[in-house]
């Protein structure tokens, strides 16, 4: 009797995962990204979710990045196509956002790479050089304004191969403070390095720049 029981409860016990199992959009993000990197392949509707979720967050990244681009939705679907092959890869779930935001980030250089020409990716103010080494900007109308003369158009484009020239790690970080607006700190977490890693990769990207970009400058 003892041994029946001991069986039946040992059934019951691998039913309820199952039978317990929430609903992807009842997960916390966490625990989402986790439902995804379970099986051979990312969950459907888990993946679903998880798309839902972010799509926002990337449309957000590609258009400070391209306001101009027309097709912009094809790059969109090519990174959640990149995110669905790779997932598996991200070791630390709690930084997926700025996992994916790398991802929107490499895609567009690399498709910006592939363009003999394009238009701005970024609206910019006329740059200026600050005490501590920023160079300010801000993202304004999405269409250039009328006054917008040839000088600007050839200073977005030496800032687009400017950036699409920086190592990785430095396009990385100075993308994420200049275009994204993020905290010193945030970055840190979001890229796993130290505060101080961060404010030196951001300072060197910042000083690159700044010597292409010497000539507009000083204008």
């Amino acid at each position: 009797m003892s041994e029946s029981l001991s069986i039946s409860w040992s059934a019951a016990e691998a039913t309820v995962p199952q039978q317990v199992l929430l609903s992807p959009e009842k997960l916390s993000n966490y625990d989402l990204i986790l439902r995804c990197q379970e099986g051979v392949q990312p969950d459907r509707a888990a993946f679903t979710e998880l798309l839902r979720r972010y799509q926002v967050h990337v449309d957000k990244v590609l258009y400070h990045l391209a306001p101009d681009w027309q097709d912009r939705s094809d790059l969109a679907q090519e990174i959640w196509i990149r995110v669905y092959r790779n997932i598996k890869r991200l070791q630390e779930p709690s930084k997926f956002r700025g996992w994916l935001s790398r991802i929107a980030t490499n895609l567009f250089y690399d498709e910006l790479r592939k363009r003999k020409r394009v238009k701005p990716p970024l609206s910019l103010d006329a740059p200026r050089c600050i005490d501590d080494g920023e160079i300010e900007w801000e993202i304004p109308a999405e269409r250039p304004g009328p006054d917008e003369d040839l000088s600007t158009r050839e200073f977005y484009d030496c800032l687009h191969e400017a950036i699409a020239d920086l190592p990785e790690v430095f396009r990385t970080t100075i993308v994420l403070r200049e275009i994204e607006g993020l905290a010193y700190e945030e970055i840190a977490e979001i890229t796993g390095v130290s505060l101080g890693t961060v404010k030196s990769r951001i300072a060197r990207a910042r000083q690159r720049l700044q010597t292409q970009l010497q000539p507009y400058l000083n204008s």
